[in-house]
């Protein structure tokens, strides 16, 4: 049912076609891992591919188009989204067994979810996914890896969807891949894709599921409002240790921090603002690049507004 909530004075839909979710004004706050972020002007949960068709369809070429996954490796700054946010998290969560060895996943489907699925099936290769607090649809977008495996080597084609809601199957050769980057053809976005895998041990492949899982809860703070892996590791180096190794372990700014369990997670203590987070990135930046003369590239996406200040007169 079309949940709509304070709609503007107009809007550029044709409700009567749509058949997901929409609200407006909605505070991304409450959809992102930070906990932290500002009003999206339009939020829409399609209900399946066929309805995100449709309103892609309906949405103008000139307007700001935002998706968004599960929330996780990315900060919403405190002035919010312009424009239409998708949010495919809980929708276009679809996972299916084919035949050979192939598993179709859709974008909303959460990466351990996915890695459990695949270990249940007896299917091997697809376990590294249970580290990754995130969808396949931002997993496909960044090749996003845990534990020594990369999302893209297992993909046998991709479905993607472009401006106008028509759907394409590409190949893995259409795509340059590289560490957490992804880029191929112009504006199309990833709505499912194939994953080829390996027949093998069910319960040798859920084992190795569960330790990765734990190994994760050992190693990060995992039960504490972040955004995951804030910056990408350097070539034949660790974010998390040269922040540590700067002292930076604990730093504070507002009420964000950087953890005291692993230096490259940022925690918010509970109010934290989007700038508190983005300034004590800039922060760890300058010392480490001061210390140890390496930039650190952020993993994590940065989106939104600033909130306008308006001045006395």
């Amino acid at each position: 049912m079309m949940a709509q909530l304070q709609p503007p004075r107009t809007t550029p839909f044709d409700h009567s076609r749509l058949r997901g979710e929409m609200r407006y004004g909605e505070l991304m706050a409450r959809h992102t891992t930070w906990r932290i972020g500002g009003p999206a002007d339009y939020y829409y949960r399609p209900a399946d591919i066929d309805d995100l068709a449709e309103i892609l369809s309906q949405w103008p070429d000139d307007e700001p188009l935002t998706w968004f996954g599960l929330g996780s490796n990315l900060l919403v700054r405190d002035g919010g989204i312009r424009g239409l946010v998708i949010a495919t998290s809980g929708m276009l969560n679809g996972i299916l067994r084919l035949e050979n060895n192939l598993v179709r996943v859709e974008a909303g489907a959460a990466c351990p979810k996915v890695a459990r699925y695949c270990g249940r099936e007896g299917l091997v290769g697809a376990e590294f996914l249970a580290g990754i607090p995130g969808t396949m649809g931002g997993a496909l977008a960044m090749n996003a890896g845990a534990f020594g495996g990369e999302t893209w080597p297992l993909i046998e084609s991709v479905e993607t969807l472009d401006r106008h809601g028509v759907r394409h199957h590409r190949l893995p050769r259409e795509y340059t891949v590289g560490y957490r980057h992804v880029s191929g053809p112009a504006n199309e976005w990833f709505v499912a894709a194939r994953l080829s895998l390996q027949s093998g041990d069910a319960a040798i492949s859920m084992t190795r599921v569960r330790e990765l899982l734990g190994q994760r809860g050992e190693s990060q703070p995992t039960g504490l409002p972040s955004g995951g892996s804030v910056f990408r590791n350097p070539q034949g180096d660790y974010a998390g240790r040269l922040i540590e190794a700067c002292g930076l372990k604990g730093f504070v700014v507002g009420a964000a921090h950087v953890s005291e369990k692993h230096a490259n997670f940022i925690i918010n203590s509970g109010a934290a603002t989007a700038a508190d987070i983005e300034s004590l990135i800039l922060h760890v930046q300058s010392v480490v690049a001061a210390q140890m003369h390496i930039t650190l590239v952020p993993e994590i996406h940065i989106i939104g507004e600033h909130v306008q200040v308006v001045g006395d007169d």
